[in-house]
């Protein structure tokens, strides 16, 4: 597998990316908007809602900026609330809704009633949040909901297309919670879409369309791919961005970044993001997309030196793998034969975390606070 340094300097780059995209930074950015002071501060009353994987820290900068509001904070089972207050923030589930992200749903309606004309609610919006407040639309059952969502996500459709359907099955997304209070709405979002479009962030829950709204996307994928240039470029790398965002199925998409990566100079780092795909089927492995990018890429660059990729996620969690995503080389397929296992029989599982557990290649963070979709960087020696 690559070496300790080459690790290092992958992992170094990942973290200039999420500091790049930062939550708290991007909204107390934000916050010192002339537009935005001015909406908050012609108010009566100002109260601050956030949902999503980077709810925590969006939250915080807001009460850091705005000081003791009303605020409610919707968050994943198991990530940190640090610094804020425990009665206000609900943790719900993720990445499959249940009865807690019912609650949870019901108690942001019960957040947003409390605020009325003249008032002004700032909404912190992430990804994570359509799965964190589904209360579905009337008539339909939670369990019905879910079976159609995991069926169009199972079958390799974009999450542009799942948060479509989230949407139209639900009572508080496409911004239906927002449609429940007559107070003035400024939605910060960070996105993990394509097109960086607010509406589309958590399936746009506070994004109603009314006049005298104001919606900004605060930080994006390309924010913390543009840190991680800087970052690469001090320390003396050449830097190539892949021109299009990943998408389609993981597993190419590795195979394609490899591909590039032989042309590249020596002292070249490729970087590349967005969100692709796994297209399951039966299949009952554990994994993620991540993890399947590169095992992709591990299976284009058997036999090559030089190379190395880093696949991860910003949120910190792959898929069902428990890691952030992993490391692959040239050395990746021959050393997954000597443990007998088989590239092409791992990725037709979808059993990419057994084969990087066992290789040593799984690269673990934990919950990031943060969540921009997923970043891959090829660096050539």
């Amino acid at each position: 597998m690559a070496s300790g340094s080459e690790r290092r300097l992958l992992e170094r780059l990942y973290r200039a990316a999420l500091a790049g995209a930062d939550p708290e930074a991007a909204v107390l950015r934000a916050l010192g908007e002339a537009r935005i002071e001015r909406a908050l501060a012609g108010a009566r009353r100002v109260g601050a809602f956030a949902a999503g994987k980077a709810a925590a820290g969006m939250a915080r900068a807001a009460l850091a900026a705005l000081g003791p509001v009303p605020f409610l904070a919707v968050l994943p089972r198991g990530h940190p609330a640090r610094g804020l207050a425990r009665s206000a923030v609900a943790f719900a589930a993720h990445p499959e809704p249940d009865v807690s992200s019912v609650a949870a749903a019901r108690r942001a309606l019960r957040f947003f009633a409390r605020f009325g004309e003249g008032d002004a609610i700032l909404c912190l919006i992430s990804g994570g949040a359509s799965s964190l407040l589904a209360l579905p639309r009337p008539g339909l059952t939670l369990a019905a909901k879910r079976r159609a969502v995991r069926a169009l996500s199972d079958s390799g459709a974009s999450i542009l297309a799942v948060n479509l359907l989230r949407a139209s099955l639900s009572a508080v997304k496409a911004g239906r919670l927002g449609r429940s209070t007559r107070a003035r709405l400024i939605t910060l979002a960070l996105s993990d879409v394509p097109g960086d479009r607010a509406a589309a962030v958590g399936s746009g829950p506070t994004v109603r369309g009314a006049r005298g709204d104001l919606v900004s996307i605060v930080a994006s994928n390309a924010a913390g791919l543009a840190a991680a240039a800087r970052e690469a470029r001090r320390g003396g790398l050449a830097v190539v961005r892949e021109g299009a965002r990943l998408a389609g199925e993981s597993a190419a998409a590795g195979r394609r970044l490899a591909r590039r990566a032989r042309g590249l100079a020596p002292g070249t780092l490729l970087l590349a993001g967005g969100e692709t795909v796994v297209t399951l089927g039966s299949a009952l492995g554990r994994g993620g997309r991540c993890l399947e990018i590169a095992a992709g890429a591990a299976r284009e660059l058997a036999g090559s030196s030089g190379i190395t990729v880093l696949a991860a996620g910003s949120d910190g969690r792959d898929g069902s793998s428990g890691a952030a995503g992993a490391f692959a080389d040239g050395v990746t397929a021959d050393r997954a034969r000597r443990e007998r296992l088989e590239l092409e029989d791992i990725l037709e599982r979808h059993d990419t975390r057994r084969l990087f557990a066992r290789l040593g290649g799984l690269f673990v963070t934990g919950p990031t606070g943060g969540n921009v979709g997923d970043w891959v960087f090829v660096f050539r020696r």
